[in-house]
């Protein structure tokens, strides 16, 4: 068996002086950016970290299911974000048609919204099943590329199935959350629509890290992950492991679509493929296939979004948020491919 260092030993040599330099100095003139911004106008320095927080829950809630299934399967589901999609139009509907969530109606949203939670992640983890048993299960072993491609056509369905359903304008929810304060810093306001993303996504989060290290069908996941074959030999139904992994990744995206739509109140029908692509370079930038590497990704990036689009001081803006989101996808797969929190693994060769 050979590894990667004894074919490139160049490359495994100078990769960790290479890692080391460029990654001091970005960290250096970061802090250096948000050191000098923080003492310009400390309440909006405030307030872009909080929003950018927030931006990283909804991320870390789609990124982990990223990962999940990557972790299980060696696949890139990228029609992971379009579910997410669904979820935000699935929260909007279930709030309005079902339940008569209406503008400003204060506390008594609260019972409603965790019901639309609920139904939005049980909608998204049922669609997402059916699509490994549909499009995934079939190809499990066929070559890689086969997947991949069928993960991007699914995607478009997905999208199409938005577009037809909701139209092509945006789906508004309502705006039904208390307007007072939590707290203030200066004259920055933190606010409930602000909070309840945290609210949602903290538990959801604690909740998946204790499926996967204490119970039993996390155990026959990680065990799944590891070895597939010798898996089935032990008893573990595989298929049905797989399945589940996949039901609980669309959980997290229908979550993750209830909390966007809350904070940012409307939903349309293509905003899966642009938001699943910043959380894929999120569980990438933490280490894909590590939990709480997505995690940090994920908050990360968001804050990063955050500071670029709210900071006053030499911000390059909005306009510039994808690129430098992707450029920090392309930095990692060049100089660190494992990911912040990721383990680099010897293959066979």
């Amino acid at each position: 068996m050979t590894t990667e260092a004894s074919r490139f030993p160049l490359i495994a040599v100078r990769r960790p002086g290479v890692v080391s330099v460029f990654g001091i100095v970005l960290v250096v003139a970061l802090a250096v950016w948000l050191v000098v911004n923080a003492t310009k106008d400390v309440s909006v320095f405030f307030e872009v970290t909080a929003i950018g927080l927030t931006n990283g829950c909804v991320y870390a809630l789609v990124a982990l299911g990223y990962t999940l299934v990557y972790g299980i399967l060696e696949l890139i589901n990228f029609a992971h974000g379009d579910v997410f999609m669904l979820g935000g139009m699935f929260a909007v509907t279930f709030s309005t048609s079902l339940f008569g969530l209406h503008d400003h109606q204060g506390w008594s949203a609260i019972p409603i919204i965790l019901g639309v939670l609920v139904l939005a992640m049980a909608a998204c983890g049922g669609i997402n099943a059916a699509i490994e048993i549909v499009a995934y299960r079939p190809l499990r072993n066929a070559p890689r590329l086969a997947p991949l491609i069928t993960a991007i056509g699914m995607s478009f369905i997905i999208e199409t199935v938005g577009l037809a359903w909701k139209g092509p304008d945006y789906v508004v929810m309502p705006d039904a959350l208390p307007h007072n304060d939590v707290f203030h810093i200066g004259s920055f306001d933190y606010q409930w629509n602000k909070l309840i993303a945290v609210l949602i996504t903290v538990p959801v989060l604690i909740l998946l890290l204790y499926l996967v290290q204490y119970t039993r069908q996390g155990k026959a996941m990680r065990a799944t992950a590891q070895d597939m074959d010798a898996s089935a030999m032990m008893g573990i139904n595989v298929n049905r492991t797989i399945s589940f992994t996949f039901m609980i990744a669309g959980a997290l995206a229908g979550a993750a679509g209830v909390v966007y739509s809350l904070y940012f109140t409307s939903v349309r029908f293509d905003q899966g493929f642009q938001l699943g692509l910043i959380a894929f370079t999120a569980a990438v930038l933490g280490g894909i296939g590590n939990l709480p590497g997505a995690v940090l990704g994920a908050m990360l990036i968001g804050l990063l979004q955050g500071w670029n689009e709210g900071l006053p001081w030499h911000a390059p803006g909005s306009d510039w948020t994808q690129s430098i989101v992707f450029s920090i996808l392309i930095l990692i797969l060049v100089l660190r491919p494992s990911g912040l929190l990721g383990e680099q693994t010897p293959e066979g060769g």
